[in-house]
């Protein structure tokens, strides 16, 4: 999300729309090609090995079967003790951060977990550099911490995914667009280990989230009850609380659809499909609902105690 939505803000100040589209294409070609099986993934063994081939389910693609050795018996630190992040390389080759910071187009609040707390912290627009980003996507099984200031982050998930917080408190929109990119549900109980593994990651950070909703919809009911008398909002997070609109954007049938081993798949075939399905799902958003923008709630919050 933070490699995303830098990769965006530049993109919108090199030329627009127009920019912004060329820049996250550049963003995920990188990934692409930064793969260690850049040259499988696009062929037909590696369409094979695909996540959605039915016959490799008890089994997890060759990227992952890497990642689980390294990361099940060693750290970090010690399989990658350079600190070598390919995803350092490609920032450096899409994102200009001079742009970034004086994008007046969006603004930006990208997310860490300090290491040592356990806390959120979120770093605004105009500080933005590339460490920041990268400590926002650090999944420390897989890279070592990201230092910042003398104090090592992981990945901000978390602790917040997203913080809704400064979305709420520091903007002055009142329409508040989420699009989630992990299932909330899943129908089947996953029985292979990879797969726990992965719905308990995928619980854990939807989990953040969820409380923060929570929350909203507790100080939205206290509002309805209290009949929003003037003294309500004599702090301005009330107001705005109270003013906001929610919607959810997702792709939670077609994206339950991918097991364990698709978190590692970043062949282009493979990164293709799933814009191709976002696209449909935003068109799809778009055509039910482009008229309620500004005027009224399309997601239902969940419900404030019972869930």
């Amino acid at each position: 999300g933070a490699m995303n939505a830098v990769a965006l803000a530049a993109g919108l100040m090199e030329d627009g729309r127009v920019g912004a589209r060329a820049n996250l294409r550049r963003l995920w070609e990188g990934v692409a090609d930064a793969s260690p099986f850049a040259s499988l993934d696009d062929s037909p063994l590696g369409a094979w090995f695909g996540p959605n081939n039915p016959w490799l389910q008890p089994w997890i693609s060759p990227w992952q079967q890497v990642a689980k050795a390294l990361g099940g018996q060693f750290s970090p630190y010690q399989f990658n003790p350079l600190n070598l992040n390919p995803l350092r390389d490609i920032l450096a080759d899409t994102v200009n951060f001079d742009r970034v910071r004086a994008c007046h187009r969006t603004q930006l609040f990208i997310a860490a977990t300090h290491v040592s707390t356990g806390e959120l912290r979120v770093f605004r627009q105009n500080e933005l550099t590339a460490d920041m980003v990268l400590a926002s996507a650090c999944l420390p099984l897989l890279f070592q911490a990201v230092e910042i200031q003398g104090e090592a982050y992981w990945d901000g998930g978390y602790a917040g995914n997203p913080s809704l917080l400064p979305l709420i408190s520091e903007t002055d929109a009142d329409d508040l667009l989420l699009v989630p990119i992990n299932p909330q549900r899943r129908d089947e109980v996953p029985t292979q280990a990879d797969d726990i593994l992965d719905r308990a990651n995928e619980v854990t950070f939807n989990a953040s989230l969820l409380k923060e909703l929570r929350t909203i919809a507790l100080i939205k009911e206290l509002l309805d009850d209290a009949g929003r008398p003037d003294s309500c909002y004599q702090r301005p997070l009330f107001r705005r609380i109270d003013d906001l609109r929610l919607h959810r954007l997702d792709a939670d049938v077609e994206l339950s659809k991918f097991g364990a081993s698709s978190k590692l798949q970043t062949g282009w075939s493979f990164l293709s499909q799933l814009h191709a399905i976002g696209r449909e799902a935003a068109e799809q958003w778009l055509t039910r609902h482009r008229r309620d923008i500004g005027h009224r709630a399309t997601f239902k919050l969940p419900t404030s105690l019972s869930g």
